[in-house]
């Protein structure tokens, strides 16, 4: 069985394939997303497309990479 790395965390069952820095972007991501349809159902289609393209395109898929 290999050795943890730094971008692991170990947890009672094994290892959690996430570290904390990827967790803290993934929930930007989430940040963003809800933000976006917050400001969607306020009636800003502009401002809502930024937040939800910068939560589901860049965010959401670099908190799975790094």
């Amino acid at each position: 069985m290999p050795e943890p790395t730094a971008n692991t965390v170990s947890t009672a069952r094994g290892r959690w394939p996430l570290a904390p820095r990827n967790l803290i972007v993934i929930g930007a991501a989430l940040a963003s997303i809800v933000a976006g349809y917050l400001v969607l159902s306020a009636g800003h289609p502009s401002a809502a497309a930024v937040l939800l393209v910068l939560g589901y395109c860049v965010l959401l898929p670099l908190g799975i990479v790094i």
